[in-house]
């Protein structure tokens, strides 16, 4: 049985791989958990669950559990230190790291140094620090295994070829909700129409950066690093059916690709088994159902933000941290009602312009890094509003 911890418990993520962990109880067991501020979701979990560790982000939050549980709980922590204990705890297998933003950063880090097997949703520690967490893993020996669906699809084809042969790796994108939106309209789009995403159920942050298609972009940054792979071998394609994940250009011009259902348990499901797969966790496609597959390439009148993480892709260094701070405080703002939809752009293309890039090459840069945008993406907002 493997032990499982899960960094984002009570996030969209997090509840999908409890889902998973529940209906194969004879495989997984969970060890440890870390969620925000969500005490009732998270106390149901530990009941169900029984976790020997839990941490939450703040000490009264931690200590409101503790009393709520009882002397029979698990040991509670808090704060960076708790999460990243989580992550980094001697007890598990297998730690999925789901937390959102650079937030999940020290506790990505802290699993890969432990060396086990990390199920990777979070892609914002890649995008900051893909160099410097592939170098921990070489060290210590840890697996990386996708979560996103598309990077998920990426593995699944590249499983048993040889990278010389890989010519491109194309990640397909649903487009949102406003890929048929008139572009005059775009700009003005509310927070309710931006978050009604017409495929995938997911948490605020994320279903915003596919409305502007940032998540593609810094898909794009993440599999750059998974996969060692060139900003020239990186392709998107849109596709709104979302059935196909990935596709992978082989030298010979055969295309692979990954196809599954629009349900996150399928690529959480196998970063836990691989190599194994086990019983399907959704009902499998019916293509004679679904009848059609479109795909096109995407229009950067449409989707701007795509044309400026393409920047950051080919910079390299400090630029997608950059990019990922300013985008977080972009979306923050428009998510509190403080700016537009068109905003959101505004904010992560003047931080780009008005970033110096320097090097990275310890956690310590990438948090410099990241507080320097973040200063400047305030002060742009700030001016803005």
């Amino acid at each position: 049985m493997k032990r499982v911890a899960i960094l984002g418990s009570t996030g969209t993520i997090g509840r999908n791989t409890l889902a998973v962990i529940a209906s194969h109880p004879e495989a997984f067991c969970v060890s440890a958990l870390a969620a925000g501020s969500n005490l009732p979701l998270l106390a149901e979990q530990i009941r169900f669950f029984r976790p020997d560790l839990v941490s939450l982000g703040k000490k009264e939050d931690a200590v409101a559990l503790r009393r709520r549980l009882g002397r029979r709980g698990p040991r509670v922590v808090f704060g960076p230190e708790g999460a990243a204990e989580v992550g980094g705890g001697a007890e598990s297998d297998i730690v999925v790291s789901a937390i959102t933003g650079i937030n999940g950063l020290r506790p990505t880090l802290a699993a890969i140094r432990s060396g086990r097997r990390l199920a990777l949703a979070n892609k914002e520690s890649m995008v900051v620090a893909g160099a410097l967490l592939r170098r921990e893993a070489r060290a210590s020996g840890a697996e990386i295994i996708p979560v996103d669906s598309e990077h998920s699809g990426v593995f699944q084809c590249l499983a048993r070829e040889k990278k010389r042969n890989v010519g491109k790796v194309i990640l397909t994108a649903s487009g949102g909700p406003f890929l048929k939106t008139p572009l005059r309209e775009i700009a003005g789009k509310t927070v309710a129409e931006a978050l009604n995403h017409p495929r995938w159920k997911m948490g605020r942050k994320v279903t915003i950066d596919s409305a502007t298609m940032m998540n593609k972009g810094l898909e794009l940054i993440e599999a750059r690093w998974l996969f060692d792979l060139s900003p020239e071998a990186l392709g998107i394609l849109v596709h709104p059916q979302s059935i196909v994940h990935a596709l992978v250009e082989m030298r010979d011009g055969s295309v692979l690709a990954q196809l599954s259902p629009t349900d996150m348990k399928i690529p959480i499901q196998y970063a836990l088994t691989w190599p194994e797969r086990f019983a399907p966790a959704v009902p499998p496609l019916d293509l004679a159902a679904i009848a059609r597959l479109e795909f096109g390439r995407p229009d950067e009148r449409r989707f701007p933000l795509l044309r400026t993480a393409g920047w950051a892709l080919r910079e390299g260094e400090s630029a997608p941290v950059a990019l990922n701070a300013a985008n977080e405080v972009a979306v923050e703002a428009f998510l509190g009602g403080r700016i537009g939809f068109g905003g959101i752009r505004a904010v992560v293309d003047e931080t780009a312009a008005g970033h110096r890039t320097t090097c990275i090459a310890s956690l310590e840069d990438v948090l410099e890094a990241d507080r320097e945008a973040r200063l400047l993406a305030h002060s742009i907002l700030k001016r803005r509003c």
